[in-house]
């Protein structure tokens, strides 16, 4: 038996020793794009938080709160 006879796959492909299909093969569920997800999360909880925070100040200011204060004094009245 010589070097060549050993090199050779019992399924009929040329490739070279060690070599399996799954090395072979890009990653399909890497694909350079991990974290990707978690990035995302983080901008949309930290837009969320602004928003938050933002309505916040706005409605406790002044002429704001009179005016919930008005509706719901209404509402109750009835």
């Amino acid at each position: 038996m010589n070097e060549q006879d050993e090199q050779v796959d019992p399924g009929g492909q040329d490739r070279a020793i060690g070599q399996d299909s799954a090395s072979a093969l890009p990653s399909a569920a890497g694909g350079g794009e991990e974290g990707i997800a978690t990035a995302e999360f983080a901008i949309v909880a930290l837009a969320a938080v602004g928003f938050a925070g933002l309505l916040v100040s706005i409605l406790s200011s002044g002429g704001v709160r009179e005016l919930l204060m008005g509706l719901v004094r209404q509402a109750l009245s009835f």
